[in-house]
């Protein structure tokens, strides 16, 4: 069995071959082909959350589990937010082939679920990104977009102004060539965006009204009913509204909730899975005009695909 660290997963990273395996997953999930239930969320210690997923897939042959702790107080501690691991498992003989740290596989499925998002539905000549909370996603979900369209200036917005500066800061060391600048107003943060990243732990929007003409959004913080970061009226008005697993996003996303209690949305609004952009049986972007809008609450069997990738890629080199 191998143990593969947030270290060797940092090391054995090349997002865009991450971001193709994604799109493979994607698209056998909304194929039927996986088996993916609904994750199992245990409460426990007032606002924490024990997370249980589950998922296999015959024609990807692969089997595996995550675990996930969810600690939205852990940062005045000075720990993650999101702690957990994932175990893959022989598809063949059941045996344990890998427990690989969990917290940073998150942060690069995370990412690579809306990389797949932003190469089919974003512009090909977006430039801008706006990103909207710099926490601990922010970083995977930047790394994807970069991976698929060339952008030259990121904008930043954070509800604490010094921890938006904080990040900027760091990801202007690492990416030195792409101008960066943080915003203490939102709505400012979002002007001119080609792209906008919402990453956050908010139960209300995060900003107001509807998107601009030619947006796309990756909207990836609500997963619990009762959180919303996006405005009823960036859904309703959205012309593209793609998730990665309808039953899961209507299940657990205050982002779909609340206009559809409001009586402005429904479920037929919702313009598909993003597997089904993938393999082309639906569109993705159709003009430059068009407003797109993904909303993401995690999908399980792409993060066994996402750690038999780095499985294969320790056994190859003999790590872990």
């Amino acid at each position: 069995m191998r143990v593969i660290s947030k270290h060797d997963q940092q090391e054995l990273l090349n997002m865009r071959e991450v971001i193709s395996e994604t799109g493979k997953a994607l698209q056998a999930y909304s194929e039927g082909k996986t088996e993916t239930p609904l994750r199992y969320s245990l409460p426990y210690n007032k606002d924490n959350r024990y997370l249980v997923m589950p998922a296999l897939s015959e024609e990807l042959g692969i089997v595996g589990i995550k675990t996930v702790s969810y600690a939205p107080r852990n940062p005045q501690k000075g720990k993650q937010t999101i702690e957990g691991s994932v175990l893959l498992t022989d598809y063949d003989t059941g045996e344990t082939l890998a427990v690989l740290d969990g917290a940073y596989l998150t942060k690069i499925r995370t990412g690579a679920i809306s990389g797949v998002a932003t190469q089919y539905l974003a512009r090909q000549n977006a430039e801008t990104l706006s990103v909207i909370g710099t926490g601990e996603q922010a970083e995977g979900l930047i790394e994807a977009v970069l991976a698929v369209r060339a952008i030259k200036r990121i904008q930043f917005f954070n509800r604490t102004y010094d921890k938006a500066v904080h990040f900027a800061k760091q990801i202007n060391e690492k990416y030195s060539d792409i101008e960066t600048e943080v915003y203490k107003d939102v709505a400012t943060a979002m002007d001119n965006s080609d792209i906008v990243i919402t990453a956050t732990n908010s139960s209300q929007p995060v900003f107001k009204g509807q998107l601009a003409p030619g947006t796309h959004l990756n909207a990836v913080g609500s997963f619990k009913p009762d959180m919303q970061e996006l405005p009823s009226e960036s859904v309703v008005n959205a012309d593209k509204v793609v998730v990665e697993a309808t039953e899961a996003a209507l299940e657990e996303t205050g982002d779909f909730f609340k206009p559809i209690e409001e009586g402005k949305w429904s479920a037929k609004d919702l313009h598909g899975e993003l597997g089904r952009i993938v393999s082309g049986e639906l569109a993705g972007r159709e003009s430059p005009e068009e407003v797109t809008l993904f909303k993401s609450v995690g999908l399980a069997i792409v993060d066994i695909v996402v750690a038999n990738y780095f499985y294969n890629k320790v056994v190859e080199q003999d790590r872990g």
